[in-house]
């Protein structure tokens, strides 16, 4: 297993595997969750052409593409998170661009997905471990409650650091429905 960091994906090839990798991974959620977890086809190759957003691949062997992710520390890049609430919070991490955002990891279910999606996430680790930085992502309950991933990020990034970090819940949106029964 390769992983590889892109500034960019300008391949034709290999952005349509990426697509597919993502989509396959991302598409349930749109039913499970209140907000939109999949980015539309145009939103994603613009994420691919950002150079201000880095693009981990996990690679098998034979090329095969079985993991990406996509993570920076210019905030301003990535839309629906406000870089001010970071800014507020955490001002000399923000000013430094210490503060790193997972903005999508995608892995394949079967073959190396999960050897792939360690490995990325440790790679990403690295990179903000490295300069005594901040990793924000976003968790929606189902994936939460049901796949237990803010669970599975402590674990893997506590194996990591010797359980040397803090890893706190910053921010929860909640979604409403007010539902109004048939008149009597």
């Amino acid at each position: 297993m390769l992983v590889k960091v892109l500034d960019q994906i300008t391949d034709d090839h290999l952005l349509e595997a990426a697509w597919t990798l993502y989509l396959d991974a991302f598409e349930e959620l749109n039913a499970l969750a209140a907000q939109r977890h999949l980015m539309y086809r145009a939103e994603f190759d613009e994420v691919m052409r950002d150079t201000r957003i880095d693009k981990y691949l996990a690679l098998e062997a034979d090329g095969t593409l079985s993991g990406i992710a996509c993570y920076t520390n210019v905030l301003e890049a990535i839309p629906l998170i406000s870089p001010q609430y970071f800014e507020r919070h955490w001002p000399e991490h923000f000013a430094a661009r210490r503060i790193w955002y997972i903005v999508f990891i995608a892995a394949s279910p079967v073959g190396k997905g999960r050897d792939g999606f360690a490995q990325i996430v440790e790679q990403m680790y690295l990179v903000a471990a490295t300069q005594n930085g901040m990793v924000g992502l976003d968790i929606c309950t189902y994936n939460d409650e049901v796949r237990r991933m803010s669970k599975r990020f402590r674990l893997m990034v506590g194996r990591l650091c010797n359980n040397n970090m803090r890893f706190n819940q910053i921010d929860q949106q909640s979604f409403w429905l007010y539902e109004f029964p048939s008149a009597a």
